[in-house]
């Protein structure tokens, strides 16, 4: 895993879980991997992994079965995905729409252009 100076370990951690789960590459009630190994696997300290499935067992996200471990919890999906907009919505729209506004952007022209995106970007949308 590569991180970013932007954001905190742990906070990139969990956006990984995340996008573990909207991916749907782990499934609600399904069993991740432990502390240990995930945070062998990405070559960091397992405190760190710890503090985010904490995190994210706070949000609702992860469940702790004693001795078993941490699975996805029910409806953590739904809830991940909701995190991930309001996210989008306050980190990269404010951005976004200031540029429209200056560039005299309308939504018309931005649907085109995100239409023309799409197009372009096929392939990898469909990995």
């Amino acid at each position: 895993m590569e991180f970013k100076k932007s954001l905190s370990i742990f906070e990139q951690i969990g956006m990984s879980v995340q996008e573990n789960i909207i991916n749907k590459e782990w499934q609600e009630g399904e069993r991740i991997p432990s502390v240990r190994d995930f945070a062998t696997s990405i070559q960091v300290n397992p405190n760190t992994v710890m503090r985010s499935y904490t995190l994210l067992q706070d949000q609702g996200i992860l469940e702790n079965r004693r001795g078993i471990g941490f699975f996805v919890a029910t409806g953590a999906l739904k809830r991940s995905v909701q995190q991930r907009k309001d996210q989008f919505a306050a980190e990269f729209l404010p951005e976004l729409f200031k540029n429209m506004e200056q560039l005299g952007i309308n939504w018309d022209e931005m649907k085109q252009y995100y239409e023309t995106w799409k197009i372009n970007n096929e392939h990898e949308t469909k990995q």
